[in-house]
């Protein structure tokens, strides 16, 4: 990727940020179940237990649709070592694309590049 402007670049990035943003849920969602293991441990009250647990269950449950949802998507393969070996090498090698672009170039001039000119 030579030119992060050029829209031609932007194929495919939807899906990309998507697949990150469920990434980032899932890591989100694993280190709150984490969270409310350890509260339950640390919890005085049954009443305050039961209501961690509810909490943990949920997330749980919650955990469960968001893996579902990658696996869906093919973003995620949980079952496949290989498979997602690939996936997580394209990610490096994007993040890696991203880290080297030129985000300041001297020629900012997109005239053209776009169906309507800009105004």
């Amino acid at each position: 990727m030579n030119d992060y402007l050029d829209p031609i670049n932007s194929i495919g990035m939807p899906e990309k940020v998507d697949s990150g943003i469920a990434l980032d849920l899932l890591i989100t969602v694993k280190e709150s179940i984490r969270n409310y293991a350890v509260a339950l441990t640390e919890a005085a009250s049954p009443e305050v237990r039961t209501t961690i647990r509810n909490q943990m269950e949920a997330a749980i449950d919650y955990q469960t649709e968001v893996i579902n949802l990658m696996m869906e998507k093919k973003w995620f393969h949980p079952y496949d070592v290989s498979e997602q070996q690939v996936l997580d090498l394209k990610a490096a090698q994007n993040a890696i694309d991203i880290a080297g672009l030129n985000l300041f170039p001297e020629n900012n001039n997109r005239k053209g590049l776009y169906p309507t000119p800009p105004q």
